[in-house]
Formats: C-alpha cells, structure tokens, sequence
C-alpha cells in the first residue's frame, strides 16, 4: 500500500496545511516556523517510514512522527495561551494531533503484529 493511500498520512497532510494558512500573518516567525516545521514533519515521516522495508524502520519514522505530533501540540498549547492562535482553529487541532498520533500508535503495533 502506497503512504498516499493511507488515512492517517492525509490527515496530516491536512493539519500540516491547515497550520501553514492559518498561521501566514504571525509576524512572530520564530514561533511561526517552529510550528510549521513541526506539523510539516508528521506526514514527511509517516510517507518516509512506509516506503521503507523493514518493520523495524517503519516503526521508527512512525514513531518520528508521532513525536512530531506532540511537539505541535505544545506549540499550539503555547499559541493559544499567549493569544497567536484562536480557540476555534487551535482547539480543533488539538483534537486532530491526539487522533492521529493514535492511529500511529494502531498503525505501529499493527506492523510490529504483522512481522513477528
């Protein structure tokens, strides 16, 4: 199965472009870049990880990404609190990188399941 075939990869194709238009006019670019950067890494590392052969190099780009997803998240907890990011786009992220980062987790033991 191709990564492009997979639900979890264009959810976070999806977030990722979501967190780059929705965060174009910060002028904060440190903070800017951090976050896109981060979101950018999550669908990067699921399509890296499913190219690979083996099990064991899946899992680690799986695991990558979810990393990523949680580095996100804290940025998008910070955004909120010093008033960057609006409840009604970031709150919905929130939700979206806590159910992609299980899918992952669901994705991961099903691979490491499958080549035992």
């Amino acid at each position: 199965m191709s990564f492009e075939d997979l639900d979890v990869w264009k959810r976070a194709a999806r977030l990722s472009a979501e967190i780059y238009k929705n965060t174009n006019q910060l002028r904060d670019y440190g903070f800017r870049d951090q976050l896109a950067r981060s979101g950018l890494s999550v669908p990067s590392n699921i399509a890296e990880g499913m190219t690979r052969v083996s099990a064991k190099e899946q899992c680690r780009f799986l695991e990558i990404s979810r990393s990523s997803l949680a580095e996100a998240r804290t940025q998008i907890y910070i955004g909120i609190e010093i008033g960057y990011l609006p409840d009604t786009v970031a709150k919905p992220w929130l939700q979206e990188t806590k159910e992609i980062a299980a899918i992952i987790s669901g994705l991961m033991h099903s691979i490491m399941q499958k080549n035992k």
